[in-house]
Order: structure tokens, then C-alpha cells, then sequence
């Protein structure tokens, strides 16, 4: 598709269930007691340039740099101009026809790798206190996640109240916890999470952070190697948010929780008929072995409470068409560059031209601003 066509055609604005923001390198750093600063994420370059090892907490993990071509590649893709600056951020925006922006952290998906205590719950405090300064103070059209320590129930809910207070709509949730706390399913987080559904917080859960594991020698994100390796690896970060999902829905987290609602951001759309007939399944053909005994349907509580953001995702039209799930977001995972910045426009044509209006509208807005009521609408002029 030539960039002529491109701009002859109709701008589709949407709203976008994915991206992130920049924060200072030394933000944690900066402004924490010395015997805790010196525990946050550096990274440490071999002399060779092909290899660097990032100390997390007490934590090591060595993983190897790209070669001067794929780091021209990486800098070109992963720095556009709105990368930590909120003016330039918005010139984007309206650029690629993006309207309101669900932002995720950065340095923050480093969260369930932290394994001290007080350390994370500071580092939390001050990513929520520059959020709201920088980000939320700054625009209405960005609206940042949360961040709450994982390693303590009593922790992440004083924070998640804390940023109520401040304005925030939703809490950032890693995949899974670190090894040696209680996972989601357990009841050990009921109180969490009923403070989520009482201050009315989305859990914003995003693909690929889980705890990284010191003891892989790949390095973070690397499970296979050899041939397909780099698209096997891609496509097994997704699972992850899939497994958060399956665990707050089978252990009767949702079901206890009505009003509460979970975004598995980054991971697709088509994968959640397929689950929940999975789930459902396995439900009814166990059913003597199941625990706990749902007051709802797999299905109702899935579609009525579990939500999903894609990029690229052909089959998401079809998938809402077809199946009746509608609780898809479409968004950009701006900056990254799996994302669609730079061909927002020629994506999103290619994945909405001659589908129906309605669904068009519910995945480009509809779906994001009924998770986000307080989001700014769409003006009338860019609808």
C-alpha cells in the first residue's frame, strides 16, 4: 500500500489499550537512601559490546546485546518522538490518529522481579508520584497504570488506595508473582482485590512480566534458541497473560468480584473463545474435582469481565463477529516495536475496511472508554 492511498483515505481515530511511557533511567536511583538505591536495575557491558548483565535486587542476569545493525534497528524502532517527552507524545498521537492512551510502565516491568520488600514498595511510590506528575498533571489523553508492590498483600492495597486518591483508573499486574508468594489464585489476595472492585481500578495486566529467572543462562525472554527461535519466543510471551486470565477466572476471583475487570494487554483477541471453551471443558468434565464451585457461567464471567487489547490482529473482527466476544481493544504498543507506530493508519485500515460500523466502533473506542468511563471522549470532528 503506497502512502498516497494511505492518506487519501479516511482517518480511523481509536483509542489505544497498550502502550508505554519512558521514565528516567535513574528515577528509582535518584530518589532512594543510598543501601536501597543500590539494589534498583543497572546494567553492566562487557568490554566486547556483545553481552551485558543487569543486577535486579541482589539478582543477576546476563543476556546478550544486539549486533551494531540490529542496534540501529532497535534505537530506530523503539525511540520515536514521544518516547519520554509528552508534547512530542501527542503530536504522535495525532499523527497516527490516536485519541486516549492506556499507559504502562517501563522501568516498572521490572516489578516481580524485585524480591525485597521495602525496596518495591518504594520504587512503586515514587513511579506513581512521577506519573501523576508528569503524565497525568500533563494531558487527560494518558492515562497511566498503577504500580504496586507484589510482594506484599497489605503493600500493594495501601498503594492501589493511595493512587485512587491520586486519579488512577487502573493498577498495573504483572503475569505472575515471584516465586515464593502466593500466586493470583490464591485467597491470600482477596483483599487486594477487593479494593481494586471498591475504588473501581481495572486490573491492567500486560503479557511477558512474569518474574525473570537468574537462573536461565538465555537471558530474559529467551526459552528457545536455533532455528524459529526469535518468532518462538515472541509468540510464547503472549501465554502469559492468557495464564492470568485462566487464574482469576477458575479460582473465583472475577466471581466473587463482579465489578471487577481484568485487560490482558498486548496479547491478542482470538485466543479467548478458544480458552473459555477450554476452560469450560474442563470445568464440566471435572467437575468432582473442581474447586471452587462457580455461581456463573466460565463463559458469562469471561464476557462480562475480561478484556483483551491486540495491534495487528486480523482475526479480532472476526472474532467478535463471530464468537459475540466483545470486550477487544485495539492498541498500538507505542513505542515498541512490535507496535504500530509509524503505519498506524495502513494497520488499522487493513484490520477495519468493510466490517460493520458497529463493530469498527467497539474496538477502536467502544470497548476502551466502557473500561475507562472517565476517559476524554473522542471529539465529534475525529469520530
Amino acid at each position: 500500500m503506497s502512502a498516497i492511498a494511505t492518506e487519501v483515505r479516511t482517518k480511523i481515530w481509536a483509542n489505544s489499550g497498550d502502550s508505554h511511557f519512558l521514565e528516567p533511567e535513574d528515577l528509582w536511583e535518584k530518589n532512594l537512601p543510598p543501601r536501597l538505591a543500590e539494589l534498583t536495575p543497572r546494567s553492566v557491558k562487557d568490554p566486547d559490546g556483545l553481552h551485558e548483565t543487569v543486577h535486579v535486587d541482589g539478582q543477576s542476569f546476563r543476556r546478550a546485546l544486539p549486533n551494531p545493525k540490529q542496534a540501529e534497528f532497535y534505537a530506530a524502532t523503539n525511540r520515536p518522538p514521544g518516547v519520554a517527552n509528552i508534547g512530542l507524545r501527542l503530536a504522535d498521537l495525532d499523527q497516527e490518529g490516536i485519541w486516549t492512551e492506556l499507559v504502562f510502565p517501563s522501568l516498572g516491568m521490572w516489578n516481580a522481579s524485585f524480591r525485597t520488600p521495602e525496596l518495591v514498595r518504594e520504587c512503586m511510590r515514587i513511579s506513581n508520584d512521577w506519573a501523576k506528575a508528569e503524565i497525568m498533571d500533563a494531558t487527560p489523553r494518558l492515562m497511566p497504570a498503577a504500580q504496586v508492590s507484589v510482594l506484599s498483600v497489605e503493600d500493594a492495597v495501601a498503594e492501589l488506595r493511595r493512587c485512587a486518591g491520586m486519579g488512577f483508573r487502573s493498577v498495573f499486574l504483572p503475569s505472575a508473582t515471584p516465586k515464593g508468594v502466593d500466586d493470583w489464585n490464591r485467597e491470600s489476595w482477596d483483599p487486594f482485590w477487593s479494593a481494586a472492585e471498591e475504588a473501581g481500578m481495572v486490573l491492567a495486566n500486560h503479557i511477558a512480566t512474569e518474574p525473570a529467572d537468574p537462573a536461565s543462562t538465555a537471558g530474559p525472554g529467551i526459552v528457545y534458541r536455533g532455528p524459529g527461535g526469535a518468532v518462538l519466543n515472541y509468540t510464547e510471551t503472549s501465554f502469559s497473560g492468557q495464564r492470568c486470565a485462566m487464574k482469576l477466572v477458575m479460582s473465583g476471583v472475577l466471581d466473587r468480584h463482579p465489578n471487577l475487570k481484568l485487560l490482558v494487554a498486548e496479547g491478542g483477541a482470538a485466543w479467548v473463545p478458544y480458552l473459555t471453551d477450554r476452560m469450560i471443558e474442563g470445568y464440566r468434565q471435572h467437575s468432582m474435582m473442581v474447586r471452587p464451585k462457580l455461581t456463573r457461567s466460565v463463559k458469562e464471567i469471561v464476557h462480562q469481565q475480561v478484556y483483551v487489547s491486540f495491534q495487528h490482529d486480523v482475526t479480532a473482527v472476526g472474532t467478535m463477529r463471530e464468537f459475540g466476544y466483545t470486550n477487544i481493544c485495539w492498541g498500538s504498543d507505542y513505542p515498541h516495536m512490535e507496535g504500530t507506530y509509524g503505519h498506524t493508519q495502513e494497520t488499522l485500515h487493513e484490520i477495519f475496511d468493510g466490517a460493520p460500523g458497529e463493530i469498527v466502533h467497539r474496538l477502536t473506542v467502544g470497548a476502551f472508554d466502557e473500561l475507562f468511563p472517565t476517559a476524554p471522549p473522542l471529539p465529534a470532528d475525529r469520530g
